[in-house]
């Protein structure tokens, strides 16, 4: 286990040598207002340099990304990011921008390459998506279901209409739900069929005029295109009801096909799964919302336009906005990673990343769907579902216990217990950039470890076995939080 910096900490060692004062500068007024002066040190660690690199180094070396490792965690889609999208988002015309620049200081000029990526970036999203308009402005994928769930409640308000419900498929996201219940709707939950779609019938029974929405992601949670899915547009669009696209799985379609021609009216793209820019850890992070011309009115304040002279602007005036739902216009840095993704891959490179990502995900399905329950075993999309199924009936070994031992063999676990239809879960995302002998690899320990189930299922117990800590009561570390540092902990 790594020491705190704080246990390296020797009185009087300093990494820095501040210049003394001189006797005035001692005595002259520091000029503080009363109480803001701290009369006890503040208890920093004292280290050198060298004990400072080190430290944080040894920490860097133990975080697990897909820089280092296979990380093939389903439906969170872990894209590398190319390091020329970073750079380009690093130059000093962007990175040192002040988000408070006038943008019509010096005649406009200071801003407008800022402003002019901004434009492109919706209009190449649009493209994209099939959709007439997009906001840039929500600051991660919940953030960006959210807004599009008070798009939606703002056009049924202008419409005259109080609609309170929303259809989501019981295999649906968490945030789903989430985001309708907070922007103030209902939610009823619709069943899945026996083939992995929606149960049609069990839609039909709950669409009413009282639906404001249905919420889907295509393909859906289990891997597989939505069958029904003009079915289920044409019934809404005829009962007045708008279609709400989670575009958490567009990595399986982009380039392929649009939502917008699907017969969606509004879409939210995670571009750090579509189009890969940074992913976790708290941030950064972006949601940018699609709308149909019918929505356009309503997207949040402010709006980049175009003027006829081909200079760009910020617009306030939109009298039936939603209004402000992020500080200045998102993580700017983030959809700069976007639109240089975009640039660089241009429509069929956009087109092949798609076919790459469900060419490896079914080329996993087939390699273990001998050794692993496949609950929906047909052609998927960029991601499979698998289910240990099997070897916890035959000798108790259970999803979290196969996610372990891969950490042994040197991947990331896929995703366990979702979506939580499907008993003991493993969605596996390997994404387009993996190669043939990365797959290979991870196959063969996925096929080892279902046969070490039959053969020593005791063995699972002490794994993970190569890392800091194994096995740990993880209900209990939610539970009994430790949030101070300390010698023990």
């Amino acid at each position: 286990m790594t020491p705190l910096i704080f246990d390296k900490s020797v009185p009087g060692r300093r990494a820095v040598t501040i210049p003394r004062l001189s006797p005035a500068e001692l005595e002259a007024p520091l000029n503080l207002p009363e109480g803001l002066l701290a009369e006890v040190l503040p208890g920093l660690p004292e280290v050198s340099e060298l004990d400072v690199i080190r430290h944080f180094t040894a920490l860097s070396q133990q975080n697990f990304s897909v820089d280092t490792n296979f990380y093939p965690l389903g439906s969170c889609t872990m894209k590398y990011n190319p390091r020329v999208c970073e750079k380009i988002a690093a130059l000093d015309g962007f990175a040192g921008l002040h988000p408070l620049l006038p943008q019509l200081c010096c005649g406009g000029t200071l801003t407008q390459g800022a402003l002019e990526a901004l434009w492109q970036t919706e209009r190449l999203l649009c493209e994209l998506t099939g959709m007439s308009a997009f906001t840039l402005q929500p600051m991660a994928g919940a953030h960006g279901e959210l807004t599009g769930m008070l798009l939606i409640a703002a056009y049924h308000r202008a419409n005259g209409e109080k609609r309170e419900k929303v259809l989501i498929p019981d295999s649906a996201h968490g945030t789903n739900p989430a985001s309708a219940s907070i922007a103030g709707f209902k939610v009823v939950s619709v069943a899945t069929d026996a083939d992995g779609n929606v149960d049609i019938a069990d839609f039909k029974s709950k669409l009413d005029r009282d639906t404001a929405a249905v919420m889907l992601t295509c393909p859906n949670t289990l891997g597989i295109f939505e069958r029904s899915i003009r079915e289920i547009a044409g019934l809404a669009h005829d009962n007045g009801t708008l279609l709400y696209y989670d575009g958490a799985n567009m990595n399986a379609l982009m380039g392929r096909a649009r939502p917008g021609d699907l017969g969606f009216d509004v879409v939210h793209l995670n571009v750090h799964k579509t189009l890969s820019t940074p992913h976790g850890g708290g941030g950064p992070g972006a949601g940018p919302v699609g709308v149909t011309s019918a929505l356009a009115p309503f997207l949040p304040i402010s709006t980049v336009e175009k003027h006829d002279d081909g200079t760009y602007a910020l617009n306030y005036d939109r009298p039936q906005s939603i209004g402000y739902i992020a500080p200045f216009y998102g993580n700017f840095a983030v959809l700069a990673r976007a639109l240089a993704y975009m640039l660089l891959l241009g429509g069929d490179g956009l087109r092949q990343a798609t076919d790459h990502a469900v060419l490896n995900a079914n080329y996993l399905r087939v390699k273990l769907q001998d050794d692993y329950d496949i609950p929906y075993n047909r052609v998927c999309m960029h991601e499979v579902l698998l289910s240990a199924d099997r070897q916890m009936k035959r000798s108790g070994v259970r999803a979290l216990d196969i996610a372990k031992a891969l950490i042994d063999a040197g991947h990331h676990p896929p995703t366990v217990y979702f979506p939580m239809i499907v008993h003991e879960a493993l969605m596996i995302e390997p994404t387009e950039t993996e190669s043939k002998e990365t797959l290979d690899a991870f196959a063969a320990d996925m096929i080892r470890i279902a046969r070490l189930a039959q053969s020593d299922p005791e063995a699972f117990k002490s794994m993970p076995e190569n890392t800091a800590f194994s096995r740990l009561d993880e209900t209990l570390a939610a539970r009994a939080m430790k949030l101070t540092a300390s010698q023990e902990s």
